[in-house]
């Protein structure tokens, strides 16, 4: 079985959904660019991921990386397809020309994202982290620091890495024990250990640029005396040589449940010279630039498996044979309704998280490259907002969909070499790392409605409502419109009421945070259908228009009414439950 990227919807998506053209043509930095430019570019990435990455996902998954004295050494075939990846730019796709980018838009790079992420995993992750950490030196770090340390990055060169996970701090970064004390010429010595690290060490770069969250000394206690520094694995000398070994160890790597070709580190600071990123103790405000980034990356990633899942196991039923028709004859198990409920769950998710993406990419456009202010607040705002949504509902319901794919193979998908099975285990820790998805829920929740103060809701509530007035009169796109509209109404109740809540009302209702998670979810994928269907009459491929109408209906009778079912489940009373002696959970 193979997989085919889906540069139609891509294509449908930036063309005629959200004319991305038109709506960054406005836009100084991406005035030069069109759609032809766009399809070409989602055209070669296809081909790279089709033809390269694809072919050595499973034996990246069956070897894995080794460590040994210090040193990891990748599965084979990554250096090799690595080598190709960077001489073919894909490193630098929305990187700043100034220090060697090709510049083009964030939209387009999530979108070639995807197809990383759904040909190899494993292999995407190292690119992934190298651009997080990009963006947060660029956003932050001093002008002579960008001009040696960026365009090696954006080579491919150089990769980068996060270091923030302790073992006794996972998401309390308040508590890191890594300490950071000046130097006479102004950097400062690193001292500490990391777990988790992705791509904390490996043989695909010359050199790793750690990103290190590190305390200085007399800093104040918890978040607020966090700082953050760039810790190379080697010295960079003034004119951007490599110097010599800088007290970066790798001390074991983890074996784990999937992504088994990805190099999960602990990493040991011993004397480790670094430079101060921004302020001091203002760690965690530069480290945020990276860390949203790559919650979107990570969420992108159970949508590109998701895809994958729904490919492989479409194919599958297309071919397995199992029981008779009205005829008597042989019949394949795509025409099973219930095989038809798991192919099609699959695909209205997917498309319909796709289309997030699309809308996503073109808010971190605008956010950091438009020239209205007004413009760049509101982009600022919604990807406040849906960063912690696409983080954990691209990624459920990711994983939901490669256990469906799995399903629809029957004891096939438990066998190794259809490769549903690797799927699963590589789209489970999509839910964990960058912030659990259980934290994503409690940051909607509590910071994004209970304490918000900008109506980022009311925000989302006006673009929506906007959709639903411009909405054609077919009758699947008025059967959406009505259910969106009782949808909202549900999701409109339960924020009126959380915002009504003290702060220990607030504390028990965190219990449903994951219900009002996927509630919204549920909510705005709606919303992204609506958009499709609006967009089907410049379509002129039939059968394209066809499936995305199928698929708009289910979504609207099958998976839509979800969210009002998590409403109701979110307001219940969790009080009891979270009050309760912990000897009764």
């Amino acid at each position: 079985m193979a997989y085919q990227a889906p540069l139609e919807d891509m294509n449908f998506l930036i063309k005629d959904v959200f004319k991305i053209q038109q709506t960054l043509g406005q836009i100084t930095s991406f005035e030069d660019f069109d759609d032809e430019l766009y399809s070409a570019v989602l055209e070669e990435s296809a081909k790279f991921c089709e033809s390269v990455l694809f072919p050595i996902n499973r034996n990246g998954d069956e070897q894995g990386c080794s460590h040994e004295n210090g040193e990891v050494t990748t599965p084979d075939g990554f250096k090799q397809a690595y080598k190709e990846f960077t001489q073919g730019g894909w490193q630098g796709v929305s990187g700043d020309p100034e220090y060697g980018g090709q510049g083009l838009p964030k939209t387009i790079n999530l979108l070639t994202e995807e197809m990383v992420y759904a040909t190899n995993t494993s292999f995407c992750l190292y690119s992934s982290l190298t651009s997080g950490a990009y963006q947060a030196i660029h956003a932050h770090a001093k002008d002579d620091v960008k001009a040696l340390y960026l365009p090696p990055m954006l080579e491919g060169r150089w990769a980068g890495a996060m270091g923030l996970t302790e073992p006794h701090a996972g998401s309390d970064l308040g508590i890191i024990k890594t300490k950071a004390e000046p130097l006479a010429d102004g950097k400062y010595k690193i001292n500490g250990t990391k777990i988790f690290i992705t791509g904390g060490e490996q043989d695909l770069t010359e050199n790793i640029i750690h990103l290190v969250l590190a305390k200085l000394p007399g800093a104040p206690a918890g978040p607020k005396g966090i700082s953050l520094f760039l810790v190379p694995k080697i010295s960079v000398n003034a004119d951007g040589s490599l110097g010599t070994s800088n007290g970066v160890s790798c001390g074991s790597i983890e074996h784990k449940m999937g992504i088994k070709g990805s190099a999960t580190c602990v990493m040991n600071f011993d004397s480790a010279e670094g430079i101060l990123i921004g302020k001091e103790n203002r760690g965690l405000f530069a480290m945020f630039t990276m860390m949203n980034l790559e919650r979107l990356s990570i969420g992108i990633q159970g949508i590109g498996l998701a895809e994958t899942s729904y490919q492989l196991s479409k194919a599958y039923a297309l071919e397995r044979k199992q029981g008779r028709n009205g005829n008597g004859e042989f019949t394949s198990i795509i025409q099973h309704a219930d095989v038809r409920r798991m192919l099609l769950t699959q695909r209205a998710y997917t498309e319909a998280g796709r289309a997030l993406t699309v809308f996503m990419g073109l808010q971190i456009d605008q956010q950091y490259h438009h020239s209205d202010e007004q413009t760049r607040d509101q982009s600022e705002d919604l990807m406040a907002l849906l960063t912690p949504i696409a983080k954990a509902f691209f990624t459920d319901t990711g994983y939901d969909s490669c256990n469906l794919g799995l399903q629809v193979l029957g004891g096939h998908g438990f066998i190794r070499e259809w490769g549903l099975e690797q799927l699963v285990r590589d789209a489970k820790i999509a839910q964990i790392y960058e912030g659990t998805n259980g934290i994503q829920a409690q940051d909607l929740l509590v910071r994004k409605v209970c304490l918000d103060k900008n109506g980022l809701m009311e925000t989302l509530y006006g673009l929506i409502d906007a959709s639903i007035e411009k909405a054609g009169d077919t009758e699947i796109e008025l059967e959406l419109r009505e259910s969106l509209k009782v949808v909202i109404a549900d999701v409109k109740t339960i924020t009126e009421w959380l915002k009504t809540l003290d702060s220990e009302a607030i504390y028990h209702a965190q219990g449903g945070a994951v219900d009002f998670l996927h509630a919204v979810g549920h909510m705005i994928y709606g919303w992204m259908w609506l958009e499709m269907l609006n967009a089907l009459d410049s379509q002129e491929n039939a059968l394209f228009a066809d499936k995305k109408r199928l698929a708009a209906e289910f979504y609207t009778k099958q998976l839509l009414p979800k969210a009002s079912e998590h409403c109701r489940r979110a307001r219940s009373s969790y009080a009891s439950f979270v009050t309760a002696d912990e000897e009764l959970i």
